[in-house]
């Protein structure tokens, strides 16, 4: 189930958690949010990057144990496999 963010539309008219935002989990059925649930005041909802959980060095040990090979160009046309 996805979790959304939501924030005050008014900030001055609003209470402390829809001001700072608030994260709350919907299904993709569900229909967003108007109102604050504490407060009920106008809210809207805040677009955010999905989080990535792969690091650099995770995804390196991936590939290598899938047959990836690190390649280095020596000449025209030719690499070299460096492991």
């Amino acid at each position: 189930m996805p979790l959304y963010v939501y924030e005050a539309m008014e900030p001055e008219r609003s209470c402390e958690k829809c001001r700072r935002g608030f994260e709350i989990p919907q299904k993709l059925s569900e229909p967003k949010l108007d109102h604050c649930p504490y407060c009920k005041s106008p809210v809207i909802r805040v677009i955010q990057a999905p989080g990535l959980t792969h690091s650099q060095t995770d995804l390196h040990y991936r590939a290598k144990r899938a047959g990836f090979h690190t390649l280095k160009k020596v000449d025209n046309g030719t690499f070299e496999k460096l492991y």
